[in-house]
């Protein structure tokens, strides 16, 4: 009867490591799972805010034929008699939560675009529209410089970026100095355009932002 009971308590022990094991692979698993899937929102939104930034960028430029020195300009344009807003709030990086934007400036120090400062490696590999394709299969989200595109400006690259000299490529057939096309997809919710100041301001997908 001994035996019998110590056989029954080893074998309730085992289960129980068993049970255990199973329990921290299935948690391993759902965290991996939730890390991937909280890193695909976070790409989703950098791509939009990317394309907040680029296409506010070309706002200031249509207004006045001149980069903005500083992210603040887009903000408040006031160039003109009734000051223009080009972008809605300056946005953080999602990657990093902090607005640590790496710089993209032209030889003379405007602002011809940005990227990301995280180090991280994307998952998004491909199926990017075409005025990404430059961010396929890149290895850093620094790589991922959302550059607005006028006659070709010299710039100064960013480490892991384009070649010194020239801004990435392609755009959409019929691109002309100035312009930017949204690309396929891209929907009208992007900030941009010049509004006149006050103006409503509008929430990237998923996110909950707070006033400046």
């Amino acid at each position: 009867m001994r035996a019998s009971g110590s056989s029954e308590r080893g074998f309730t022990y085992i289960g129980l490591l068993v049970a255990v094991v199973v329990m921290g692979l299935l948690l391993t698993v759902a965290s991996r799972v939730w890390t991937t899937t909280v890193q695909r929102e976070r790409e989703e939104q950098l791509l939009w805010v990317g394309h907040a930034y680029r296409m506010a960028i070309g706002s200031y430029y249509r207004q006045g034929g001149r980069l903005p020195e500083t992210l603040q300009q887009l903000l408040v344009d006031d160039r003109s008699p009734v000051p223009l807003r080009h972008l809605r709030q300056l946005y953080p990086d999602p990657m990093t939560g902090q607005p640590d934007w790496t710089l993209i400036r032209t030889a003379g120090g405007q602002i011809i675009g940005i990227a990301s400062s995280s180090q991280g490696v994307p998952i998004k590999r491909a199926g990017f529209e075409i005025m990404d394709a430059a961010f396929a299969d890149t290895d850093c989200y620094c790589s991922w410089q959302f550059i607005f595109q006028t006659r070709r400006l010299p710039y100064i690259p960013v480490p892991g970026g384009a070649s010194p000299g020239t801004a990435p490529s392609p755009f959409n057939p019929g691109f002309s100095p100035g312009q930017i096309s949204p690309g396929p997809g891209a929907g009208g919710s992007r900030p941009g355009g010049g509004m006149p100041i006050p103006s409503p301001g509008t929430t990237p997908p998923g996110w909950q932002t707070e006033p400046q």
